[in-house]
């Protein structure tokens, strides 16, 4: 079954920091929330996926990666000491027991499922109980890159409208970007976690158009020429670079940019946010489509 955008991790050593860029960008960022594993974080919903601004605050709580089990905490802390930036991309799960069961048979994840769960402020600010299982795969053609399913237990608990009505006007996620130095070494990999079997190839690099947002991975001239940024590229395979958003005005997201202190061009018709004024990341703000 075809799996959707569920949310992306940016992970930021300074994660107040971070939590005013968003802000500053016109969007509505949660409180603070602390995980028993040694990470925070703070979130910014949008209609059925979020972005997870993350940091590690509490090293000495992390525990080691083992045979069978990933740790959350460790991939973020080995990767901040590199620098900030996108690095995980989890995609919607119904139920985590057979994701874990299709990566075992497509040989791309070993992982026991990793449930948790914690209080968190709902509808009407009250407390309740948020639940996730999340299920980890693995492209060894990309170390320093994070791919898991997510599945909600309590969804209702977790989506609110009233946390998803940005002053930008960002209505939907469009995308993912990824950069490889060859994008196909990684096609089996990527149809194999989005469970989308068809995906379009080009010259720019390949796509797979999943329920909630494509997943794509570009060379490095196509990342430059379709988004006026040119990638720094480790030569370590897949590593995320961009987030591309639907926005219902995009002179007015130019207009909160501005005011907000945060540079950006424009390139073909899309707003970008380069990394240098984005903590790593790459925001790609595109007009939203009429009906």
């Amino acid at each position: 079954m075809p799996r959707g955008l569920d949310h992306i991790v940016h992970a930021v050593r300074d994660l107040d920091a971070a939590a005013d860029f968003y802000r500053r960008a016109g969007f509505i960022v949660s409180t603070r929330n602390v995980h028993p594993w040694g990470t925070h974080n703070h979130v910014v919903q949008l209609d059925n996926f979020y972005i997870e601004i993350l940091t590690v605050a509490e090293p000495e709580l992390i525990v080691p990666h083992s045979q069978h089990s990933f740790s959350f905490g460790a991939f973020h802390r080995d990767f901040l000491a590199r620098g900030d930036g996108l690095n995980m991309i989890l995609l919607k799960s119904d139920n985590a027991r057979d994701d874990a069961d299709a990566f075992r048979k497509a040989a791309i994840g070993e992982f026991e499922v990793f449930d948790f769960e914690r209080q968190g402020v709902g509808p009407n600010d009250r407390l309740v109980t948020l639940a996730f299982s999340l299920v980890f795969a693995c492209d060894p053609l990309s170390p320093h890159m994070g791919f898991a399913t997510c599945q909600h237990h309590y969804p209702e608990n977790f989506w609110n409208l009233a946390r998803q009505t940005h002053a930008n006007g960002v209505s939907g996620v469009l995308g993912a970007v990824l950069v490889a130095d060859s994008p196909t070494d990684h096609h089996i990999f990527l149809a194999a976690l989005t469970g989308v079997r068809e995906l379009h190839a080009s010259s720019l690099g390949i796509v797979s158009q999943t329920p909630r947002g494509d997943v794509e991975i570009l060379e490095a001239t196509a990342m430059r020429d379709q988004f006026g940024v040119t990638p720094k590229i480790e030569r370590t395979g897949a590593t995320l670079q961009g987030l591309r958003l639907a926005v219902k005005d995009i002179d007015a997201v130019e207009g909160i940019l501005r005011a907000g202190k945060i540079a950006s061009h424009r390139h073909i018709g899309r707003l970008i946010v380069p990394p240098e004024a984005a903590f790593g990341a790459t925001l790609i703000f595109e007009q939203q489509k009429k009906a």
